[in-house]
């Protein structure tokens, strides 16, 4: 059933250096990142990380460079071990999975799309494709039709007989999505998917995603360090800072209810009119406003309300689902949405903000 908790991680921790169980002592008796590579020369990766990622939902996991984002990613599937914490996937324990048991994981059951599109030179489009059922011991000609299905939906029809380098950078990612999709894996990790690409083609790459996401409803996790492609592409968002989560929940959500001044800081250029959404907003009611001049759809952004209302600050809009109300927007309250919260004066207590935004 979609929705339900497909990736969970619990109590995550990742510690680099010569004694990670040692390091581990100290951090859990609250010694910091920086003091933990002072004392003892060991580098805090993740710390405390918990995080459901829903089936059919994009997670995405944002955050800066050294941030613990790429880190994370490669926990789900192993590719590095955790110091200390719960990984499941369907229930099932990934850190008892044996070598055979791992290697089902990495071939079945995800897939991944890499910043650097990992395609290989020397095989056709079509041959690196069908490259997780080749490695399954499927043949080209067993894998042939739905290759070519899955070239087709991303827009390469007719590129099979190409190699990588005769594609474009934004070409070379469809053939990666392709790849995913062509595994039949149910979880996709999206690592910097898009980051290496021209701005006009990331968008166009983005749109492409969403489309496909509305089809297959795939469980997405996608690592970004850009909020835009966050607040486009997630259903489900996940801020780190210097290894642990900072804020996380639905992004509309937290766009309009920051906790942390580091997340004001992140949102305060955000065009809010063009990212907020009418469900955000609105007054959650059925009935109807005596005074109504229309109805708008709750998926609509502010910035499609503004220019309907033509500069009209008194009007009251019907909120609409599916041909049924399920709210009343009015100017004042998306005006009122449009202003970002103040930003505080003082910095935000690391230790604090840490324990009260693990159990957002």
């Amino acid at each position: 059933m979609k929705n339900d908790v497909k990736v969970s991680v619990r109590n995550l921790y990742k510690i680099f250096g010569d004694d990670p169980q040692g390091a581990l002592t100290h951090v859990r008796a609250g010694m910091s990142k920086s003091e933990l590579l002072e004392k003892h020369n060991h580098v805090l990766g993740l710390q405390d990380i918990n995080i459901d990622m829903r089936d059919g939902e994009i997670t995405v996991i944002m955050g800066l460079s050294g941030s613990g984002k790429s880190t994370l990613i490669r926990h789900l599937n192993r590719l590095i071990e955790p110091t200390a914490g719960e990984i499941e996937v369907e229930g099932n324990n990934v850190l008892a999975y044996n070598e055979n048991a791992l290697r089902t994981l990495r071939r079945e059951w995800m897939s991944m799309v890499f910043q650097k599109f990992a395609l290989l030179p020397h095989r056709t489009v079509l041959e690196n494709t069908g490259m997780a059922l080749s490695v399954r011991g499927y043949s080209v000609a067993d894998f042939e039709s739905e290759a070519i299905h899955w070239l087709n939906r991303v827009g390469l029809e007719g590129h099979g007989n190409q190699y990588p380098h005769q594609l474009s950078g934004g070409m070379q990612q469809r053939v990666g999505i392709a790849r995913a999709l062509t595994s039949n894996a149910p979880i996709m990790l999206m690592d910097e998917a898009f980051s290496a690409l021209d701005p006009l083609i990331r968008t166009d790459m983005q749109e492409l995603l969403l489309d496909l996401q509305s089809e297959l409803k795939k469980t997405i996790v996608f690592i970004t360090h850009d909020l835009d492609e966050s607040l486009k592409l997630a259903d489900n968002l996940v801020i780190l800072k210097e290894g642990y989560v900072v804020q996380q929940g639905e992004p509309q959500e937290i766009l309009l209810n920051p906790n942390d001044s580091y997340i004001k800081d992140f949102i305060s250029d955000i065009n809010r009119a063009r990212v907020l959404r009418v469900k955000s907003v609105m007054t959650h009611t059925t009935e109807k406003p005596e005074q109504c001049a229309g109805e708008v759809n709750e998926r609509d952004n502010l910035e499609s309300i503004i220019a309907r209302s033509e500069g009209h600050t008194d009007k009251v809009y019907r909120v609409m689902a599916e041909d049924r109300q399920v709210g009343t927007l009015s100017m004042k309250q998306l005006m009122k949405a449009l202003v970002p919260p103040l930003q505080e004066n003082t910095p935000s207590e690391g230790a604090d903000a840490k324990s009260e935004t693990q159990t957002a």
